[in-house]
């Protein structure tokens, strides 16, 4: 396994099965334990505008026996860091497969076997029914690309730039066309969700830092891989993202 947080490898430098299928607001609770119930701030909004549904690994169909080696040793360890930034992704998988379960199966396959990662680079994926897919694996204790403690799980999304950076990445090809509006309407959810359990500013900009190579870069708190790569990721939604925070914002502020 390369140095994930090497220029050289997607991945800078884990395992964890959620509760089934349900609508999701992603708050820790006192124990670390998956809640039902905002992860807003009190001034935010209801529940029942922010929430989304989230399908685990197990839903999905992940193949756990992937992330190990033959003699059971785990391929790609976790390690957690506390989340600096959010970055949004177009999978453009070239996929024509009805099910958006299958393409992200494939997907896992593809990064876990096919590029060598030991595991999904995403912590998030969404289809274009606005479901929302467990990405890399975190462990057992925490909730979805999250530790008990809060943190994330480094994930492998963009290079050189990935500890503390969480990936999520809308299933499809978007360079021409936008997503559909109900996969849009669960990004902000998402994004909303993310930005407030992690009191981030969603139109702000962080000097990202990178905890494990120490390099810096200045960023979006929202923003697209092409704010950190040369890339037509994530294609006609890089532009809806100046709207997409402003929709954020207010969703965390009720």
């Amino acid at each position: 396994m390369t140095d994930p947080n090497s220029a050289g490898s997607l991945r800078p430098t884990s395992p964890r099965h959620l509760l089934p299928r349900r609508a999701f607001l992603g708050a820790l609770g006192a124990a670390g334990a998956l809640s039902v119930v905002p992860a807003l701030p009190a001034t935010a909004a209801d529940a029942g505008s922010t929430a989304y549904t989230l399908l685990s690994r197990a839903d999905w169909g992940a193949d756990e026996t992937l992330r190990y080696t033959a003699a059971g040793t785990e391929i790609w360890p976790p390690e957690y860091y506390p989340v600096q930034t959010l970055t949004v992704h177009h999978t453009a998988d070239g996929s024509t497969d009805p099910d958006p379960a299958a393409v992200v199966r494939a997907i896992y396959r593809n990064d876990t076997v096919g590029k060598g990662y030991g595991d999904i680079g995403y912590h998030f994926l969404i289809d274009r029914n606005g479901r929302v897919y467990e990405g890399r694996w975190s462990g057992t204790d925490g909730t979805a690309a999250h530790d008990a403690a809060g943190r994330m799980v480094t994930g492998a999304h963009v290079q050189g730039y990935n500890s503390g950076n969480l990936g999520i990445a809308l299933l499809g090809t978007f360079t021409t066309t936008p997503p559909t509006t109900a996969a849009r309407t669960a990004l902000v959810q998402l994004l909303a969700d993310l930005a407030g359990r992690h009191a981030l500013v969603p139109a702000g900009k962080v000097l990202y830092r990178n905890p494990v190579s120490g390099v810096s870069r200045a960023a979006p708190v929202i923003g697209g891989h092409l704010d950190w790569a040369a890339t037509d990721c994530p294609g006609t939604v890089w532009s809806q993202l100046p709207a997409i925070r402003a929709e954020v914002a207010a969703l965390i502020s009720g």
